[in-house]
Formats: structure tokens, C-alpha cells, sequence
């Protein structure tokens, strides 16, 4: 199942792999200390070291470690909760507000890889939303045909016997394309945001862990094993590696294991064949699979939520492998060259949280939805330690809320996939 030189490691690492940076002194103070290295922190550093603040960004393992470089680079409109189901929650001025954020997001982020000349492979295919089951195609085509005034996003419908335009599979019953949303390489998309940070004048200190944060009178201290640094605004920024260094936001995510797997090389035939259209692709089960051909359309870059906490990234790629299959069966002989997994984090109320805590800044909680809202909310952390009226955001104001006994550690988890994986089998 795996090829000779099989890596349990990123395939967009292949291309960009992770940056080494020179061990160097710790500043004894800075204005802006950043825990965390992947797109909310980075984006962040940007505005604050281009506003003029000394900004410091600290990660406990290499930069972009974490899912900013695991992810499978999908971007859409990343809130997940419906205009109702916000309404019923807030009222109908804040949830629009907050829908509306998820539009701005998906806009902002190809705007700001535009103007900033990213070399990502950014473009903006298209993704078929696929339905795997009669049921959710009729669900699919009542909520795009019934899309709130101000809301609206540009849709295809696809039934079931035009599917093979847009995959060469009959598993699914026909689906929905999303016109406008996109995709990129998440590696050189974390890199490019590496070298905006730093020409900006942001140091970056990799395998700096921060073990506490002690608040001063006039700012923080931060504790590291290199030293100690003093900052007057802290961004926590941790997302799905949030830890024991913030117990209160450690309560209110759900880190969640997201697994990936690239194929070896295909012929140009066979992919033309399995995805004609070149789309990014996710279905409709509640334990989702999301996929893509490489940028060079040479592999398939296939992910899912196969395990509620497997880390031996072999088995993972065994469990992913058998689905690729079930859905296009003409791979059944093509080997893995590459598995690996990373953790997102998803929140109890299934959106992005942004907001402040004991003085310091945070946002986090993308539900697996994460390339351009935490690139776009990181981006609003930054405006707003600079005092910028745009900074504010929609989410400013909403509760970042916990359940009783969960301290982050999702114990809950295994049987809530179990759940799940038997209401997608059964149909619901």
C-alpha cells in the first residue's frame, strides 16, 4: 500500500520544507509577543510589525509545524452555522454580521495573496459539495435555491447522472459547486506569510516554547526555557496545539485530528478521468472527506476525519486508503507516498472565536475551516492591538462558551465519531 520512499510527513513539505532559523538571543522586551507560528499568529506579526510594534512570534516546534502546513488547502466561506441557527442564538443583526464575515474572508484572502505576490498556487476551481445520499442532494438543493438576501453565493447544481463532469465516481448523488471557492498550497502559503512577517521586522523563535505568562503591571512576562521575555500585548494563537500555557481556552476548543494522504504520481489520463473539472472536493457525511488534485494535478490528495485519535500516520493512511477506493475504485493497485495528520480545532457552538482573556489577545477555534479565517481574524488581532477601528470583528462580542467536566482533553470524542460514521451509514 505504500511506495519505497513513503513519508510520514506533509506532501507540501516535498516543495517547501520547513524553514530552519538561526538560534538567536531572545529580546529581553518586545511590544508584541505571539505564541504561535501558523497563519493566525504570522498574519498578526505582519500588522504589528508593519505598524511599527517589535513583534516576537514563539512556537514550541518548528515554524508552521502545526495544520497551517498539514491542511489540504480548501478555502470557502468557513462559518458553519446557518443564518437560522445564528438568529436563534444572537438575533438577526449578529448573525447576519457573522455570516457576512465568512464572505469577507474568503474575498480578503485573494485579495491580500494578490497584492502581496504569495507564490501559493492560489486559483479559485470551484468546489463540488457532494451528496451522499438522495436525501442530503434534496437538503443541498433547498438551502443554495433559498440563500438569504445579502448572503447569496454563485452555485451549479449537478444531479447524480451529470456527476461524472466533476468526478469519476457514481458513490455520490450528484451535489452542488460552490463557484467561488478556492484553493492554494498551504506550506508555500505559510512560507510567503514567513517572509512577509520577517521583512516586516518580526523576529520568528521556533522551538521556543512559552511554559507560563505572568501579567504585570504594565504588560506580561513571558517564561521560556531560552529566557524570559517581557511584552506588552500577548496574542495566544495556538489553535489546535492549545495547551496547559492557557486553561481557560484549552477548555473551550476541541482539538480534533485531521488526517491526509497523497498518492503516488498518476497518469495524465487516469486523473483526467477521476477529476475532470479539477475542483476541490468535500461530501456531505457528518465525518467529512475532502479532497483535490495536487496543484500539478499529479497526485490525490485525499483527507478525512478517520479517527478520534490515531497518530500512527501508517494505520491513518490504511483507513483513508480503503475510502479513496470505495470511491474510485481504478486506484485500488496506486500506493500511499505520503500520510500525515494534524490537529484543528473545533469549538462547542461550531464557529471561530475571537476576544481577549486576562489581558491577552486570542483567536481560534476554525472547525476545520481555518486557511482564510484565521489568516483574516489573525489579521484583525493585529489592527486591533494597533487601535484600528477595522480591526473589530463580528465575533468580538460572542461568548466563547465550554461544557461542564471538559478541561481539553475530548474524551467524549470516540463515541461521538462512532455516532456519527453510523448516522452517515444509515442515512441521515
Amino acid at each position: 500500500m505504500f511506495t519505497a520512499d513513503f513519508k510520514s510527513e506533509p506532501y507540501w513539505w516535498e516543495r517547501t520544507p520547513r524553514p530552519n532559523f538561526p538560534v538567536v538571543d531572545l529580546p529581553k522586551a518586545v511590544d508584541v509577543a505571539i505564541v504561535g507560528s501558523g497563519y493566525t499568529g504570522l498574519n498578526a506579526a505582519i500588522q504589528t510589525a508593519r505598524g511599527g510594534r517589535s513583534t516576537l512570534v514563539l512556537d514550541a516546534e518548528d515554524a508552521g509545524f502545526g495544520c497551517s502546513t498539514r491542511n489540504g488547502g480548501q478555502i470557502s466561506t468557513s462559518v458553519k452555522p446557518s443564518l437560522a441557527e445564528l438568529t436563534k442564538k444572537y438575533g438577526l443583526e449578529i448573525a447576519f454580521a457573522i455570516r457576512r464575515e465568512g464572505h469577507t474572508a474568503l474575498d480578503w484572502i485573494a485579495a491580500f495573496i494578490r497584492d502581496e505576490g504569495i507564490d501559493c498556487d492560489f486559483k479559485v476551481p470551484g468546489r463540488f459539495h457532494a451528496a451522499h445520499n438522495a436525501r442530503a442532494f434534496d437538503k443541498l438543493v433547498r438551502e443554495v435555491t433559498n440563500q438569504p438576501d445579502g448572503l447569496e453565493v454563485p452555485y451549479q447544481i449537478v444531479a447524480r447522472q451529470d456527476q461524472r463532469q466533476e468526478l469519476g465516481t457514481d458513490a455520490y448523488h450528484g451535489g452542488v459547486v460552490f463557484e467561488n471557492h478556492a484553493s492554494l498550497e498551504p506550506a508555500r502559503f505559510h512560507q510567503g506569510l514567513l517572509d512577509l512577517a520577517t521583512r516586516a521586522g518580526a523576529q520568528i523563535a521556533p522551538r521556543t516554547r512559552v511554559d507560563n505568562v505572568e501579567r504585570t503591571g504594565d504588560g506580561f512576562v513571558l517564561r521560556t526555557a531560552r529566557g524570559d521575555v517581557r511584552a506588552r500585548d500577548v496574542v495566544i494563537a495556538t489553535n489546535g496545539y492549545t495547551g496547559a500555557l492557557t486553561p481557560w481556552l484549552r477548555r473551550r476548543v476541541i482539538p480534533i485530528g485531521s488526517y491526509v494522504i497523497a498518492t503516488e504520481p498518476l497518469e495524465p489520463a487516469l486523473m483526467d478521468r477521476l477529476m475532470p473539472s479539477d475542483r476541490i472536493v468535500s461530501d456531505s457525511r457528518t465525518v467529512v472527506y475532502y479532497y483535490r488534485p495536487s496543484p500539478d494535478r499529479r497526485r490525490i490528495v485525499f483527507g478525512g476525519r478517520v479517527s478520534s485519535g490515531e497518530i500512527d500516520t501508517r494505520v491513518s493512511g490504511m483507513r483513508l486508503k480503503r475510502d479513496l477506493d470505495r470511491l474510485f475504485p481504478e486506484l485500488s493497485a496506486t500506493k500511499i507516498s505520503h500520510s500525515w495528520m494534524g490537529f484543528v480545532a473545533y469549538t462547542f457552538d461550531t464557529m471561530a472565536n475571537v476576544g481577549k482573556r486576562d489581558g491577552m489577545h486570542y483567536a481560534m477555534g476554525y472547525c476545520g475551516s481555518g486557511v482564510s479565517m484565521a489568516s483574516y481574524l489573525g489579521m484583525r488581532v493585529g489592527q486591533q492591538i494597533l487601535g484600528l477601528p477595522e480591526g473589530r470583528t463580528a465575533f468580538d462580542k460572542v461568548p466563547f462558551s465550554t461544557r461542564p467536566l471538559y478541561s481539553g482533553r475530548p474524551w467524549f470524542l470516540p463515541a461521538s465519531v462512532a455516532w456519527h460514521r453510523l448516522v452517515d451509514r444509515m442515512g441521515f
